[in-house]
């Protein structure tokens, strides 16, 4: 996601035990270009397997960017072709891809060319229900040498409205024999295994749902593998985590535009912990933990959130 599953994000989810994350969506030329904020966006130290996303509309570019990733250390290339925002749509990339299918496919073609490493594709169900073409874009992809294909269950016209449709993610199970992975609005383990029985799919992708609680992703993949929950954990452990995100944030892009970056964080984070505490989070509170301009004040009321009993205490 872009702007959200940052490095530090990322690394704490696959500790707590995501199979596999992915960088934010990372623009093709200007990566491959040298340009700093994509190269930081494509960071994936400490994170392994790690997989680079990227989006274009240039065989040229998608395949230097693939090139350049393998080479920084990237063991899967995911292009994307979900993204329904209208700046990237508006260049042609992203999920107006699947309104131009043969581009789509110069773009893959090239990519699965130009590394040695396994080339994902991400896409929606199609640009609106009049052109439910995943499937057959999924057929192509795969005699392209794709890996493994993810599905959000919406058009891009959906944007995030209304639920994912879940149960038309089968329509391309059943054209593929590569790996599919179902994705839209899971976020819990219930939602996981009627997902994967409505879609046929081999895997479940989280998104916004891990915003605020990385540790999510793990907790869905211990129940479907288990087939029972693992213990919450405790608040020490979630607020420990989150403020090792935070750290990153401010260490990766210095501490005025790393607080920029952690708003959108550090507002999630209050909401899911008031949320396991049964709560609404406190307002005042809330606004100030995401304006603080001090980076201790934001630790300090960060924690007030996940342990509010020491906040009473004190």
């Amino acid at each position: 996601m872009s702007g959200v599953t940052d490095h530090g994000m990322r690394r704490i989810a696959r500790r707590f035990g995501a199979a596999l994350v992915v960088s934010e969506m990372v623009a093709a030329d200007d990566f491959a270009r040298g340009d700093a904020e994509s190269r930081l966006r494509a960071e994936g130290e400490g994170v392994e397997p790690h997989v680079v996303q990227i989006a274009g509309c240039d065989p040229h570019w998608m395949g230097e960017a693939a090139r350049l990733a393998e080479a920084s250390g990237a063991a899967m290339i995911d292009i994307n072709m979900g993204c329904p925002a209208r700046k990237v749509t508006g260049g042609l990339a992203g999920s107006a891809l699947m309104r131009e299918p043969d581009l789509a496919m110069a773009l893959v073609r090239a990519t699965v060319a130009a590394v040695k490493i396994p080339v994902t594709l991400k896409m929606r169900l199609g640009w609106d229900h009049a052109a439910l073409n995943a499937p057959d874009l999924a057929v192509r992809a795969e005699a392209e040498g794709v890996a493994m294909i993810t599905v959000h269950g919406r058009t891009r016209q959906q944007f995030y409205n209304g639920r994912a449709d879940w149960a038309a993610i089968r329509a391309v199970r059943e054209r593929i024999t590569i790996p599919l992975v179902a994705n839209g609005d899971c976020a819990s383990p219930a939602d996981a295994v009627e997902m994967l029985r409505q879609s046929g799919a081999d895997a479940v992708m989280i998104g916004r749902a891990a915003v605020g609680r990385p540790w999510l992703v793990g907790d869905i993949a211990h129940a479907l593998a288990h087939g029972a929950p693992r213990d919450p954990l405790p608040s020490e452990v979630r607020l420990s985590a989150a403020l090792e995100h935070y750290e990153t944030l401010l260490s990766a892009f210095g501490v005025a535009q790393g607080l920029r970056h952690a708003r959108k964080h550090l507002a999630a984070y209050a909401e899911q912990a008031a949320a396991q505490a049964g709560a609404r989070p406190d307002a005042a509170l809330r606004l100030r933990l995401v304006t603080s301009d001090d980076p201790a004040e934001a630790r300090r009321l960060l924690a007030t959130f996940f342990m509010p009993e020491r906040a009473e205490a004190a």
